[in-house]
């Protein structure tokens, strides 16, 4: 019974340790993920909204990496896509504005769950380590007494090295669930953040899209990027040529 409590108690430590890796790990993955994110984010964004023409902004969101660039790739399509003439399904019986704004929903759901990945893990750790520790602790300090009631003496000096040895799991356990709990904490925070920044986004797509009713007329027709003029960009959020969009 006494090598059972005390290899319970050194597989608790060794379990512990594992979790304060996984965790490490997480953090550093994730905040590669995150910064990432924010960064492709902006500048996509930047380059979007200073776009010459809409034939520009289509490339471009081909082109890029990131969130932002994906949400409005998805939007553009969802409008190349759509056809108004045609309602053979439920998927095109929607009108261009509805369905427009449920792709860009579902969209930045994707990209939120994707930014998410990850945190339930620390979460589940932060809460969790403590109790483990101390279920490791439980099973020390019987290891310890037992060695303590063999020996016969239950001296200061006897009874404090095992006890303090036992009790080094629940520290540890402490020691692992801090960095989880915060970097959760940290985490949710920053996912929130760029789901706003995404919001804000898909806002604007569609009141710049709302402008032409809908409409893009992508076609083989369609002049080169270079050969068509306008007077204001995208960032303006304004359309003065017919032609840019239909």
């Amino acid at each position: 019974m006494s090598d059972i409590n005390s290899l319970i108690h050194d597989a608790t430590i060794w379990l512990l340790v594992i979790f304060s890796i996984i965790t490490w790990v997480l953090i550093v993955v994730k905040v590669f993920q995150t910064q990432k994110a924010t960064k492709q984010s902006k500048a996509f964004v930047d380059r979007f909204w200073t776009a010459k023409n809409i034939n520009e902004a289509i490339n471009l969101a081909k082109q890029s990496d990131g969130p932002t660039a994906r949400i409005a790739n998805e939007g553009f399509q969802t409008l190349i896509n759509a056809d108004d003439k045609t309602h053979q399904d439920l998927q095109h019986s929607w009108s261009r504005q509805d369905l427009l704004e449920r792709h860009l929903r579902k969209q930045i759901l994707t990209e939120r769950r994707q930014l998410e990945k990850g945190s339930a893990v620390l979460a589940s750790i932060g809460n969790n380590a403590p109790f483990i520790g101390l279920f490791g602790t439980v099973f020390g300090i019987i290891h310890a007494l037992q060695a303590i009631a063999k020996s016969g003496n239950a001296s200061m000096d006897v009874v404090a090295g095992p006890i303090g040895e036992a009790l080094i799991a629940t520290g540890i356990g402490i020691a692992v669930a801090v960095p989880a709990v915060l970097a959760y904490n940290y985490f949710i925070r920053k996912v929130k953040s760029i789901g706003a920044d995404l919001d804000d986004f898909a806002t604007d797509f569609v009141s710049l899209n709302q402008k032409a009713g809908f409409q893009l007329n992508i076609s083989s027709n369609t002049p080169p990027v270079s050969s068509v003029t306008q007077k204001t960009d995208l960032g303006n959020k304004e359309v003065k040529e017919k032609g840019v969009f239909a």
